[in-house]
């Protein structure tokens, strides 16, 4: 099945007129999509992708929610979710967000709990929204799971919507794959791997032969961003032309950093602690005796100077989520040493002033 259907995209979109600018682009067309298609094509295996650039892939997924969602739709996230992803639903009306479980040892996205709400559910979740590699879990989807979730969304006419910003941090055997079909639409960025966090240049790539969704993102595009700034793109453009073995070589140095603080993390018990597979996280679940996240999260920055995201707000209260990129080895030391003195702290003595 085919999502070309008007009725599966946003009456807000569908309902008002494509840009003067955007049709004068189409008089000119001639080098489009000259950004990242070989690259989709070598490397995620996606042959019947269009791109649109974006200003990063946060302002990619809200496109997509404006151009897909009406505020009457329902969507599906997963907790622990991205909580960018439950605060785009929020801001532009959407209330009706269902929250599915994860494995809890694997923490990977339920397919009996996803295939039995999408069965029952009226009207059918308009959206259906994961992240492989995990933010905040750091765990990898198998490919396996990956096309059963994706077929799931197909017989229920369910948009499947996958952010693969941390498609090349993977570690210990894991890998990265993506899923293509007329109901999917992958996120990417290059803020991650490229180390171009303030440059803000993403992409979406949606299904070719999906017309009515390509307008209604191009009307949302021109009154949201527009473009990315043109030299941001250029830098994207080079980092493309440069291959990805610097991208690996850099992912590499991360490996000792998650060594670091999953010792760190021990004094919450081996059992607690998950991720490591993909992306720059570890998950792990706090002790019985102290679960408000919010306040632990809050004494270990205030008491022993360590900055951690609480569960909660991933939908996944009791957890605490740890980053192991953007610092260097020394610093991570520093850090490790921080958080497995309050962690061991905590743990005997409680929230000690």
């Amino acid at each position: 099945m085919e999502m070309r259907s008007r009725g599966n995209l946003a009456t807000r979109a569908l309902e008002t007129e494509v840009p003067i600018m955007v049709k004068l682009a189409e008089l000119s067309k001639g080098c489009k999509d000259a950004i990242p298609l070989a690259k989709l094509h070598q490397e995620n295996k996606l042959y019947k992708s269009s791109v649109m650039v974006t200003s990063g892939s946060n302002q990619g997924f809200l496109n997509l929610v404006l151009a897909i969602c009406d505020v009457t739709d329902s969507v599906v996230l997963f907790a622990p979710y991205f909580f960018n992803a439950y605060m785009s639903f929020r801001m532009t009306g959407i209330t009706n967000i269902l929250v599915g479980p994860s494995d809890p040892i694997t923490l990977l996205p339920d397919p009996e709990w996803l295939e039995k709400i999408l069965s029952e559910a009226e009207p059918v979740p308009k959206l259906v929204s994961i992240v492989n590699p995990g933010n905040p879990s750091g765990m990898c989807i198998p490919e396996p799971l990956l096309e059963r979730i994706s077929d799931i969304c197909k017989r229920a006419g369910s948009w499947l919507v996958v952010d693969n910003a941390y498609e090349y941090f993977t570690y210990d055997g894991a890998e990265h794959c993506c899923v293509e079909g007329g109901h999917v639409v992958n996120l990417f960025s290059f803020s991650k791997a490229y180390g171009m966090m303030g440059w803000r240049v993403g992409y979406i790539a949606y299904p070719s032969n999906a017309v009515a969704l390509q307008t209604q993102l191009l009307k949302v595009q021109d009154n949201v961003a527009i473009c990315a700034s043109m030299i941001s793109q250029k830098v994207a453009l080079h980092c493309l032309d440069s291959g990805i073995e610097w991208v690996k070589s850099q992912v590499k140095t991360l490996v000792r950093n998650k060594e670091l603080l999953i010792e760190a993390l021990l004094p919450l018990g081996k059992d607690a602690i998950k991720g490591g597979e993909g992306a720059i996280y570890l998950w792990a679940k706090l002790t019985q005796t102290h679960p408000n996240d919010f306040d632990v999260v809050c004494w270990l920055a205030k008491r022993h100077g360590v900055i951690l995201l609480p569960g909660s707000a991933c939908g996944a209260p009791g957890c605490i989520r740890v980053t192991y990129g953007a610092i260097t080895e020394e610093q991570c030391m520093i850090g490790a040493y921080r958080l497995r003195k309050g962690l061991e702290e905590l743990v005997t003595d409680g929230l000690v002033e």
